[in-house]
């Protein structure tokens, strides 16, 4: 079953058409990214999803419904969105900032109820924010206000989350951390996760789908094992990569690659002779 169908969807700013003639499906319950060199419309993809972009042509559905009929309130209640580098008011406290993904879910006046507030701390203390839920988020690391909006968007409890870019920012350590967060919400409370990455690897270890974009055209969907081939890279990418399995997930991972039409380089040792 899929949670959210493209059908032929055009989208563009002004008159500058970015993606041609598009169809996706996004399968429930599944982790699926989009990949591609910069500029190909990843996240003018996902931002079409997410009914941010309007299409020219086609139509997107969430659950069956065509997305444009949906009231907005009622779209907050399915999918959170968490843009690529979004910004805060100024003094905005982390506690302040990660309440506002329960909006869909308030009424009247939109006091923070019980149920409200044991979201909110449960998302500071998953993305390992509480110690700062005080301290505004314009005073915060670069990870550390990654990781703010994060949490904002899992403390909507939505079926579906968005996310572009997600790990920017972040150090390795943390990038680990975050994807482990997502792949755990999405086992073990079944929530539907749509990602724009840049890395390769991170994209094939916690992806059931892949779906790799150029210049507004989908390439190759699938499973990792069938998008992160060399074949696939170098159509993408223009990269001639060296694809093995990385002994800790059995998925594929790039272990090396060169431009296409470059001889490998010899790196010159560091040692004195």
């Amino acid at each position: 079953m899929n949670i959210l169908t493209a059908k032929d969807i055009k989208i563009g700013y002004d008159e500058k058409i970015i993606v041609e003639q598009l169809s996706l499906e996004i399968e429930t319950g599944k982790i699926t990214t989009i990949i591609g060199p910069n500029g190909c419309g990843k996240s003018t993809i996902l931002k079409a999803l997410a009914r941010l972009n309007k299409v020219k042509a086609g139509a997107i559905y969430l659950d069956g419904e065509a997305i444009q009929k949906i009231p907005t309130k009622n779209i907050a209640k399915k999918m959170a969105v968490l843009p690529q580098s979004p910004d805060s008011p100024n003094g905005l406290t982390t506690y302040e900032l990660v309440s506002y993904g329960r909006s869909p879910h308030q009424k009247g006046f939109g006091r923070l109820g019980e149920r409200d507030k044991e979201v909110i701390e449960w998302a500071l203390e998953v993305t390992g924010l509480s110690e700062w839920k005080y301290q505004e988020v314009d005073t915060l690391s670069g990870g550390q206000r990654q990781r703010a909006w994060i949490a904002m968007a899992i403390a909507q409890e939505t079926e579906l989350l968005l996310l572009d870019e997600p790990t920017t920012y972040l150090d390795m350590a943390h990038q680990l951390e975050v994807l482990q967060l997502l792949k755990k919400l999405n086992e073990e409370e079944q929530r539907t996760i749509v990602m724009v990455i840049h890395d390769l690897n991170h994209a094939s270890r916690f992806s059931d789908k892949m779906i790799a974009m150029k210049k507004g055209q989908l390439i190759k969907e699938g499973t990792p094992n069938e998008v992160m081939t060399a074949a696939v890279l170098k159509d993408v990418f223009h990269v001639d990569a060296e694809i093995v399995t990385d002994p800790r997930t059995n998925k594929p991972a790039c272990l090396s690659y060169d431009l296409v039409g470059m001889e490998p380089r010899k790196e010159k040792s560091l040692a004195p002779s």
